[in-house]
């Protein structure tokens, strides 16, 4: 299985704010430029997750972004899910139907696959997945490198 583009940035951008300093929130543009992705792009991933409940984003003098407890707790498995959508895997219905499709076995596995990697990333919070190493790298290349 294959996640989204805009999967991929969301989960970036939660472990990101993971480890930042409660006292110097990094604001969308900061995140964008530290997990290499266009700014447009993560100003939408922002948008979602603080729809979800995840993210708390303030603007203006002392503004930036904030995980919070949601986001914090929040299960992997569960995040896929919600921004990854119900779709299959692959398509058997729409303009061109599957001619197997009323006796076909491979749907079914595909769709048990999808619901075991689903199963493997539940437990997975987004605090666990900042866990050394990758928590102290998050930090590393967020704040760049130190000035001569």
């Amino acid at each position: 299985m294959r996640l989204t583009r805009f999967t991929d940035v969301a989960l970036r951008v939660l472990m990101r704010l993971a480890v930042a300093r409660d006292e110097d929130p990094p604001t969308t543009r900061e995140v964008a430029a530290t997990m290499r992705v266009p700014y447009t792009h993560t100003a939408k991933v922002v948008a979602r997750l603080q729809h979800l409940g995840l993210v708390d984003a303030r603007r203006g003098r002392g503004g930036g972004l904030t995980l919070t407890s949601a986001g914090h707790r929040a299960s992997v498995g569960t995040l896929v899910r919600e921004l990854e959508g119900a779709d299959e895997v692959v398509e058997c219905e729409g303009d061109t139907p599957c001619p197997l499709r009323s006796g076909c076995r491979l749907r079914g596995a595909l769709r048990r696959a999808q619901e075991a990697f689903y199963a493997t990333l539940d437990p997975i919070t987004v605090t666990e997945l900042v866990s050394s190493p990758t928590g102290p790298l998050l930090i590393g290349i967020s704040t760049g490198p130190a000035p001569d």
